[in-house]
């Protein structure tokens, strides 16, 4: 499957959608949005699909599963507009419930493109294994984070942070500062017209790809927690 850029149609849409977020122009111009922006859409999320059986094959892609709907959830929200005015998907680790663990994340929008990826809401049992995981190995979580393209690409960790080291880890931890975070993300921010171009999947799969590293570290300990927690439930079901 070949991906050869997203259509200036579709960001015109999006463009426009921006301006006329309701129901009555999203209706009469939907046949814009499924050829200009859904299928494009999907095309990239098979492209990558197909890719991630190579490069990051415990990532799970699918049109489906993927690609968020471009209705938005306005039961809690002030803002009552019914439209996104982005197209986005995501690729969530294969065997982990739903938000689970770490993934890889985009979006196109009129005013940008965004490549991203680690964990976003953690539980708090997941947050702790990231935690001690870090802590146990901060030597190679520093690696990962300052590689060279790595750090080229995605520049530092963002994300929330308490003020002081969570309780359970000394003040003085050689990864203090990365113990804080309650969220451990990076990405990367293109502008939108780079989306029209031939490359514009090359920079994705190289981003992504780049990236895997830091998410492979990330679901170590979650994925490994998971499995202690299936054996001992097999265990005491054998007993």
């Amino acid at each position: 499957m070949r991906f050869i850029g997203f259509p200036e149609e579709g960001l015109k849409f999006l463009r426009s959608l921006k301006r006329n977020n309701n129901r009555d122009w999203f209706q009469a111009h939907k046949s814009d949005y499924e050829e200009f922006v859904k299928k494009p859409m999907e095309e990239l999320v098979l492209a990558l699909a197909s890719d991630f059986s190579t490069i990051a094959p415990e990532i799970a892609a699918s049109p489906k599963a993927s690609i968020f709907r471009i209705y938005r959830d306005t039961r809690f929200s002030k803002d009552k507009s019914p439209y996104k005015t982005h197209v986005a998907a995501t690729f969530p680790p294969k065997g982990l419930a739903k938000h689970q663990g770490g993934g890889l994340y985009l979006h196109i929008a009129p005013t940008e493109v965004f490549l991203g990826g680690g964990i976003y809401m953690p539980t708090s049992e997941d947050l702790m294994a990231v935690r001690r995981h870090i802590a146990d190995n901060a030597g190679k979580f520093k690696r990962i984070l300052n590689e060279k393209t790595f750090r080229k690409i995605f520049g530092t960790l963002w994300g929330d942070q308490l003020l002081r080291v969570p309780k359970g880890f000394p003040a003085d931890h050689p990864a203090a500062d990365y113990l804080r975070y309650k969220q451990y993300i990076v990405s990367r921010t293109l502008k939108p017209e780079e989306a029209k171009t031939p490359g514009f999947y090359k920079t994705i799969l190289e981003s992504f790809r780049t990236m895997m590293p830091f998410i492979r570290f990330l679901n170590e300990p979650i994925i490994q927690a998971q499995k202690n927690q299936t054996r001992q439930k097999a265990l005491m079901s054998s007993g």
